[in-house]
């Protein structure tokens, strides 16, 4: 029995100094997630098919759990515009959006935009998103675009069937496509 009790202070010893690494390695450190939002049009439109139509656009950011609850974190909807008075790429609008308090272990960000263009009062709402896990901060690139050659055809037509192209450019490899 002696013997049991000479090993009992050297397990207490064992069992104290794995416990501190062990609690760390499981607790979970909230952090802030900083996105960068930047919306731009894709082509000049200068032609005067494009003077009555115009693009808003809505973002929204959620925090979705590991249980699968999303939850709205910060929401904007941005005026409308006529598409030739959104700026080019090098001038974007851009947005900065800190979300703090994130549990990287058990939450993560989505980021959804609707871009809703208006035509004559006809309108088409096109919808995207990204997911961002995994690193601190992250950007989201929204282009406007409409393919000219079929928006020509259907606005000569008095129609609103723009075939819409949207891209999200990430330059961050913890961006993963929606």
């Amino acid at each position: 029995m002696n013997k049991y009790l000479v090993w009992l202070p050297a397990l207490m010893v064992l069992g104290a100094v794995m416990y501190k690494p062990v609690k760390e390695a499981t607790e979970s450190k909230l952090v802030n997630k900083n996105i960068s939002v930047e919306v731009y049009k894709g082509s000049s439109y200068t032609s005067g098919i494009y003077n009555n139509t115009s693009a808003q656009v809505q973002i929204i950011v959620e925090k979705v759990n590991t249980k699968g609850q999303h939850t709205i974190v910060w929401d904007k909807t941005l005026d409308s515009k006529y598409v030739n008075q959104y700026p080019t790429a090098e001038n974007a609008l851009k947005q900065n959006i800190t979300i703090p308090g994130i549990n990287e272990k058990k939450e993560y960000l989505v980021v959804h935009y609707t871009l809703t263009y208006n035509s004559k009062g006809s309108e088409l709402q096109m919808q995207d998103g990204t997911i961002v896990k995994d690193n601190s901060s992250g950007k989201v690139d929204i282009s406007i675009r409409l393919k000219d050659k079929l928006a020509q055809k259907e606005v000569g037509k008095n129609h609103f069937r723009y075939m819409l192209s949207f891209s999200i450019h990430t330059n961050i490899a913890a961006l993963q496509r929606f």
